[in-house]
């Protein structure tokens, strides 16, 4: 088993934790994304400067259509994001912002020429790009920035934020694998952004000790003695030596990475292009988050008197403003004051209306049906005095009421069973009513039910062929049923034979 983490140790690993996120966490971040529709060719120059950027961004971030400016800006707050990278693409043109959270300013580029990473590469002989390189963040190297202009001072203010700061007596010569140059030309106006990958190499021996000093050694079969090789450098090819001169030769303060290397030594720092390369112009600049007062704008020019009538403008519009502000929330609590001055007149109606049904006798409520039996009343005097007046019965029409009660009174008589005659109860030509197996019309069996509906009798109806049978039967009889057994023919017919009747013996009729 391995030995166990003393407590010293696990003390110095808390702290060296501790202090590494507050160094992460004092470093500027940045999101790099697009808004809107943009090309294949944009959205790769997207990732090409979130390479730019690393590792200080946010290398996965996922863009959706439906994300606003608002989505980001909160996201941005608990994640310690400081500068906002947006690409947009118009018909006309190719536009980059760059915006400092959460106050501002934002800066407008119109980005007129670019080169991806991929195209760089490709058209290099040799190039040194690996990953080991955007482990750390790059140098920032701006050139002609010190000219006068508030607009300049302002963008290299910007450019210098983006990037962490580097102390010169503190830095890590070996974390400095990258560098970024922004060129701004005074005279045309355009920033040229190039980035760069770092090698630093002895100078002062020959090309054969360079190469001794490479991993690759080279091939000694030609060659009589190894002086030729220390002195002339034979078998190597001219594209391998390169010039350096005073322009790049420093003297190293620390031990570099790499053979030959040495403290207080000279080296030659060289440059390779990895990409993107980026030629753009500023457009303009505002104060916010894109909302507020445009500070500089290439393309429109205004003077001091027109900067002052521009903000006081603004600032009878910010007065107009807050005074219907003022105005609604008067309005807002009159409105609250009305509506609780409503509620009590509203619930004192209400007691006083439960107080005066509380205080109100039974006789002094009024009763719709009394009403109507009082008005009945009155009616059927009436008729009873014309009677008596003028010795004959009233109108139907002359007294409603009375007619009314009268058929009021009727409807509550018990309801008497109507008796049928022998006439009624049977059917033409004096034959009984049978049930509807018979001849239609209700069955015996449900002639009596009591609350059964009776069939309204029809005399100009057809007799049914079923009820024909029966006619000219006494009451009480029944006609003879002729039932099939098992097949067996009728009496009277023959198996087999013609339909007919046939003689008996002892018996006169079919």
């Amino acid at each position: 088993m391995g030995k166990t983490k003393t407590k010293n140790q696990k003390k110095s690993r808390l702290n060296a934790v501790r202090q590494g996120e507050e160094d992460f966490g004092k470093v500027p971040h940045s999101f790099v994304f697009h808004r809107g529709q943009i090309g294949k060719n944009v959205g790769q120059l997207v990732m090409d400067m979130r390479r730019v950027m690393e590792p200080f961004t946010a290398e996965n971030l996922k863009v959706r259509k439906k994300n606003v400016l608002k989505d980001f800006a909160a996201v941005a707050g608990p994640l310690g994001v400081t500068h906002f990278m947006i690409f947009t693409k118009t018909p006309s043109s190719i536009n980059m912002r760059l915006a400092r959270l959460p106050k501002g300013p934002t800066m407008y580029f119109k980005l007129l020429k670019y080169t991806l990473v991929k195209d760089i590469v490709s058209s290099l002989k040799r190039h040194r790009m690996h990953q080991q390189q955007f482990t750390h963040h790059p140098l920032l190297v701006l050139n002609n920035f010190g000219s006068t202009g508030m607009q300049v001072k302002l963008m290299a203010t910007m450019f210098q934020n983006m990037f962490p700061s580097i102390n010169v007596h503190k830095v890590n010569l070996n974390s400095v694998k990258r560098c970024v140059l922004l060129n701004y030309d005074p005279l045309s106006e355009e920033i040229e952004f190039r980035h760069y990958s770092l090698k630093v190499v002895p100078v002062g021996m020959s090309r054969g000790v360079k190469k001794l000093m490479q991993e690759r050694f080279p091939n000694m079969s030609r060659f009589d003695d190894i002086s030729e090789l220390l002195m002339k450098g034979a078998n190597l090819s001219e594209s391998e030596a390169e010039q350096d001169g005073d322009h790049n030769i420093t003297e190293l303060p620390q031990a570099y990475s790499g053979r030959g290397n040495m403290c207080f030594q000279q080296s030659a720092v060289r440059l390779t292009e990895i990409g993107p390369r980026v030629t753009m112009k500023l457009v303009k600049i505002e104060e916010g988050m894109g909302a507020g007062n445009v500070l500089y704008h290439s393309f429109i020019h205004k003077s001091e008197e027109d900067i002052r009538e521009i903000l006081k403008r603004k600032e009878a519009q910010l007065k107009l403003k807050q005074e219907r502000k003022k105005k609604q929330e008067q309005n807002i609590l009159q409105k609250k004051e009305k509506q609780e001055e409503n509620k009590k007149k509203s619930l004192a109606g209400i007691k006083r209306k439960h107080q005066e049904q509380e205080g109100a006798t039974d006789s002094e409520v009024e009763d719709p049906g009394q009403q109507d039996d009082q008005a009945a009343a009155e009616s059927e005097d009436e008729a009873e005095y014309y009677r008596q007046a003028v010795g004959e019965e009233p109108d139907e029409d002359m007294f409603p009421k009375a007619k009314k009660k009268k058929n009021a009174d009727k409807s509550l008589r018990p309801f008497k069973k109507r008796k049928l005659s022998e006439g009624k109860d049977r059917g033409q030509g004096g034959a009984p009513k049978l049930g509807r197996r018979a001849g239609g019309g209700p069955s015996p069996k449900h002639s009596g039910r009591p609350g059964a509906k009776a069939r309204p009798q029809n005399q100009d109806r057809k007799p049914s062929k079923k009820g024909a049978k029966n006619f000219g039967v006494k009451k009480g009889e029944r006609g003879l049923k002729l039932k099939r057994q098992n097949g067996n023919p009728r009496p009277g017919f023959k198996k087999g034979g013609k339909q007919g009747f046939r003689q008996k013996k002892g018996k006169g009729r079919p």
